[in-house]
C-alpha cells in the first residue's frame, strides 16, 4: 500500500452529482471532520470538481455556501485560493429535549459506527503498512492527545479515525465512516471533556493503532469496538 493523504482519500466522486447540496454538505463535512485543517487551502477548483465528480457551477455554488456560513475564505486573482477558516464548533450546552427527538438517528448512527469503524481497523490490521504509514497513524494518535481545546480535541480525534479508514484501503469503508463521523460530529463536539474519559479515550486509542501495527486484525477490531462502546454508553447516559 501507498500513503495516500486524508484529502486523496476523502474526496471522491459524489453519488448524487445533480444538486450542488451534496457538494456543500460534503465539503462541510471534510472540513468539520479536520480532512482541511484552519489556514490549509482547498484544492484548486478544477481538480477539487474532478476529485468530486461534479461540474465547477455546482462546486462554485457549493464554496460560496462555505463562505456564507463562515467555513472558507475565497481570495481571487494569482496565487489565490479557498482558504479553511473554520476552528471547530463552539461548544454549547447539550440540550436532552434535542436529543432526545433525534435519539432514533443517534442510535442509528452509533450502530453503523459500530460496524463500519470497528471493520475499517480490522482491515488496516491485515494490510502490508510501510514505516511512513505506521508513523502516519503514531502522528494522528499524538495529535489527539497534545489537543489543547475541546474543538481541537474533536477535529483531531476524528483525523485519527479517517486515518484508519484511508489504511483499511477500502474506499467504500472510507465513505462509510465520513458519513458516521458527519452524522456524529455535532454530538460529539458538545460532550463536555471530562478528564478520566479523555485518559480512556487515549487508551483506547494506542490499543487500536498498536494492534494494527502489530497486525493483529482480530485485537484491533475488538479495541476499536470497545471505543465505540464508550461513546455509546456516554450518549445514552445522556439520553437517560
Amino acid at each position: 500500500m501507498t500513503l495516500q493523504r486524508l484529502p486523496d482519500a476523502v474526496l471522491r466522486p459524489l453519488s448524487d452529482i445533480s444538486a450542488f447540496s451534496s457538494t456543500a454538505a460534503r465539503l462541510s463535512a471534510v472540513i468539520r471532520l479536520g480532512v482541511f485543517v484552519h489556514g490549509e487551502q482547498l484544492p484548486p477548483e478544477r481538480e477539487l470538481a474532478v476529485r468530486l465528480g461534479v461540474s465547477r457551477v455546482n462546486l462554485r455554488e457549493a464554496i460560496a455556501v462555505l463562505r456564507e456560513a463562515g467555513m472558507v475564505q475565497t481570495r481571487r486573482g494569482r496565487g489565490g485560493g479557498t482558504t479553511v477558516v473554520y476552528a471547530g464548533s463552539p461548544t454549547e450546552p447539550l440540550d436532552p429535549d434535542e436529543l432526545r427527538r433525534d435519539r432514533s438517528l443517534l442510535y442509528d448512527a452509533l450502530d453503523f459506527r459500530r460496524v463500519v469503524e470497528p471493520g475499517a481497523a480490522y482491515l488496516a490490521a491485515t494490510r502490508q503498512l510501510s514505516a511512513d504509514q505506521g508513523g502516519w497513524l503514531i502522528d494522528f494518535e499524538e495529535q489527539v492527545r497534545a489537543a489543547g481545546t475541546p474543538q481541537a480535541h474533536r477535529i483531531a480525534d476524528s483525523r485519527l479515525h479517517l486515518a484508519v479508514a484511508t489504511l483499511s484501503g477500502s474506499p467504500m469503508l472510507i465513505e462509510a465512516v465520513v458519513r458516521v463521523q458527519a452524522c456524529l460530529d455535532g454530538l460529539l463536539s458538545r460532550i463536555p471533556l471530562v478528564a478520566a474519559d479523555v485518559e480512556q479515550s487515549h487508551q483506547a486509542h494506542r490499543a487500536v493503532i498498536a494492534a494494527i501495527l502489530a497486525s493483529d486484525p482480530l485485537a484491533a477490531r475488538t479495541e476499536m469496538e470497545r471505543l465505540c462502546d464508550g461513546t455509546a454508553e456516554l450518549v445514552q447516559t445522556l439520553l437517560a
